[in-house]
């Protein structure tokens, strides 16, 4: 893996409401994804996954913080250069049956895309471009001229990535892609998604609540909780042995292929605090079955506790710790 990343973020905040109370949705967060990486980001709902990734390619403005992308900083760019570098930066929406425009052919919504960046120039150009796009996502170049209701759910987010294809991007935020479809075709967009990734070599940072999900298609994983990073690790290593107690949990409350298999995992407890009212010190210490009284008191730093694994808890003996209570 190369060691510049092709996307970071820095010290990333994103505060909605009052000044004098914000609700902290992203709370000085921080990570990189490297060139044909897929980097998971994962939590419970409200911890504010789909806010990074929307303040990520500033479809929402930071509160503060800094967002590289090549090592450029463009969270500080005009609306003018941001439009210049849309092409490279793109999303695949959570709701395929709102993020489509019902009036519009699909002909008409990815030449849409093609047109605004000036690519495929020429009707017949054009033409071909979007026939090439729905046979890459397993449509057929006839359903151009159909509407978006004329499609099912998981047609409808297969035109949702054709059209995040069309302008070739380098980057794309797939927020909760499959959370809106049955789970008789999530692993048709799942499988899309992995073949897609492959063949042209796209950087994805992929958020999900879904762990399964996250371990077939994830490089590396970002564990959210409350608008903080918990922990960072590579895949395997994190589903092998997770480090801190939320992932821990986590990987608890997660749907077990035997039910009945006896779990070493300390199940979460309550629910996620309000993130207008967020605890002191450590914002999970509320719902940990390792806290002490000083995690009241500071809040833990992301640090290395191994090669390539960040946490950030005070309880170095909880971390180490290779079964958990």
């Amino acid at each position: 893996m190369t060691t510049t990343p092709l996307i970071e973020v820095r010290n990333l905040k994103k505060y909605f409401g009052k000044p004098e109370r914000p609700v902290r949705a992203v709370d000085d967060v921080s990570f990189a994804i490297h060139p044909g990486e897929t980097l998971g980001l994962v939590g419970e709902s409200g911890s504010g996954k789909s806010t990074i990734g929307r303040t990520v390619l500033r479809l929402l403005e930071r509160t503060s913080g800094q967002v590289f992308y090549r090592g450029n900083d463009i969270s500080a760019l005009s609306g003018e250069q941001m439009r210049t570098l849309r092409s490279k930066l793109q999303i695949i929406f959570q709701d395929p049956y709102a993020s489509l425009n019902p009036k519009m052919r699909i002909s008409a919504i990815l030449d849409e895309a093609l047109s605004t960046h000036g690519l495929a120039k020429g009707k017949g150009a054009r033409e071909k471009r979007i026939a090439e796009l729905l046979e890459l996502v397993g449509l057929r170049a006839e359903h151009a001229s159909r509407f978006p209701h004329e499609f099912s759910g998981g047609q409808r987010q297969r035109i949702g990535v054709a059209r995040a294809l069309a302008v070739e991007p380098e980057f794309i935020v797939a927020d909760e892609p499959l959370s809106a479809l049955d789970v008789s075709i999530q692993s048709q967009v799942i499988n899309l998604l992995a073949d897609l990734r492959e063949r042209l070599s796209l950087t994805m940072l992929f958020i999900s609540h879904d762990l399964d999900v996250v371990e077939y298609l994830c490089d590396r994983v970002v564990v959210l909780y409350l608008g903080k990073v918990m922990e960072v690790a590579e895949t395997d290593a994190l589903f092998a042995r997770p480090m801190h107690p939320y992932t821990r949990a986590l990987l608890a409350a997660s749907p077990k292929p035997d039910p009945e298999a006896p779990s070493t995992h300390v199940a979460l407890k309550g629910d996620i605090p309000s993130p207008m009212a967020p605890p002191s010190g450590c914002v999970f210490r509320t719902r940990c079955a390792h806290a002490i009284d000083a995690c009241a008191g500071q809040v833990p730093p992301l640090t290395e506790v191994a090669p390539g694994r960040w946490a950030a808890c005070i309880r170095q003996d909880i971390i180490a710790m290779k079964e958990t209570a």
